[in-house]
């Protein structure tokens, strides 16, 4: 690396897979830990391209986690709403 140069660490999305977790779909958000943990500790190793790796993976995963608990929830209020007609 040069001497200008600034080496940026790869996102976690730590918190965005707990909330994830708890919230949307948990096994999904579970993995998602996993891979935000890799990430933040590819970074903290300096390894920034399986860090970049473990956040992609992280991300995708909270992205399709999270369009499942919307799904979940659609459905879940439309059984509920067509079931009291």
């Amino acid at each position: 690396m040069e001497s200008g140069q600034v080496r940026s660490a790869a996102p976690s999305y730590l918190v965005w897979s707990i909330i994830n977790t708890l919230c949307c779909c948990l096994p999904l958000g579970i993995a998602a830990i996993v891979c935000s943990c890799k990430a933040q500790n590819a970074n903290a190793l300096g390894d920034s391209t399986r860090a970049a790796d473990a956040s992609r993976t992280a991300k995708v995963l909270n992205i399709i986690g999270l369009v499942c608990g919307i799904i979940l929830f659609i459905i879940i209020v439309a059984v509920k709403v067509s079931g009291k007609n």
